[in-house]
């Protein structure tokens, strides 16, 4: 049996399972980030101890541990580069220190690429490669899966969608003068340009008739599949799945037109060959990845 532990920068999800698409206890709470990251390895503590009582699993049955990190994770050293959401991640052993809570191994991932293999291993990208995940809530995040297992680059990751420029002035070249795809089509980025403090607020009154906010979502949408219209050009997967908060909005806000304007612009001999579809696994995708990935990587020990 496995531990599977999501750390995001709103919520904290640890499930036991075989890793096999099946979670045997789930338990999920909101994280404190004013606690910081000390704050919130205690609370991983407190939740993992329920999740086992509420399996009736002791520490000493575990073999293994998953995590699913949200940012950008180094995979030679097992340690967190960094969070953009809370405060005291950076450089953090957090392999490591899941072995000594829990006296057995640890593989550290990425939230998003562990999402990415439980889509495609359980979820709306079975049998498919290769398959391509991004997820818009929060921020946005990519990855690419091939043949059932995540595509890392040298080490520290790849697929990061929400990283690439989307608005940019080249009389003025830097960073400082750029804007990113995270930071226009996100939902704190949508909720931001439209003066409202949640996402959620903007697609309601899109969908009551307000311009402005069907003008703001327009616009993140747009910018978006230029993202993925590259991913194509780039991978030419054989689907894109698409899962967070923002991409279940009301479809005709966000996926119907998304699928025609990736049409429109995606290079043409690569656009027949994908489709995008809505992610399968809902809120437990990640913890479905994490566990999975603590199968790849510790056998099957079910």
């Amino acid at each position: 049996m496995f531990l599977g532990i999501e750390i995001g920068g709103t919520k904290l999800q640890v499930g036991l399972g075989p890793g096999d698409g099946t979670v045997q206890a789930l338990v999920r709470v909101a994280v404190e980030p004013e606690a910081a990251a000390e704050g919130i390895r205690q609370q991983i503590e407190h939740t993992a101890a329920r999740a086992l009582g509420k399996a009736g699993i002791g520490r000493e049955n575990l073999a293994g541990v998953g995590i699913g990190f949200g940012g950008p994770v180094d995979d030679e050293t097992r340690r967190v580069l960094k969070s953009f959401q809370v405060r005291g991640w950076a450089d953090f052993p957090l392999a490591e220190w899941s072995e000594a809570c829990w006296h057995c191994p640890a593989v550290l991932g990425n939230d998003a690429d562990v999402a990415g293999l439980a889509e495609a291993l359980f979820g709306a990208g079975q049998g498919l490669s290769p398959l391509f995940y991004t997820n818009v809530g929060s921020g946005i995040g990519g990855a690419l899966i091939l043949d059932g297992r995540i595509y890392r680059g040298c080490g520290r990751g790849a697929g990061e969608i929400g990283h690439l420029w989307s608005d940019y002035d080249v009389q003025h070249f830097g960073a400082a003068s750029w804007k990113d795809v995270e930071d226009c089509s996100s939902g704190w980025g949508i909720a931001k340009r439209a003066g409202r403090e949640r996402v959620e607020e903007v697609v309601a009154a899109a969908l009551g008739g307000n311009a402005t906010a069907r003008a703001v979502i327009d616009q993140a949408r747009r910018r978006y599949a230029i993202a993925l219209a590259h991913v194509i050009a780039l991978f030419c997967p054989r689907r894109i799945v698409l899962g967070g908060g923002v991409a279940q909005m009301d479809r005709s806000l966000w996926l119907d037109p998304l699928r025609q304007e990736v049409k429109s612009i995606a290079f043409p001999p690569f656009a027949e060959c994908v489709d995008l579809v809505p992610a399968g696994l809902g809120e437990a995708v990640v913890v479905h990845g994490a566990l999975a990935l603590a199968r790849q990587r510790f056998g099957d020990r079910s």
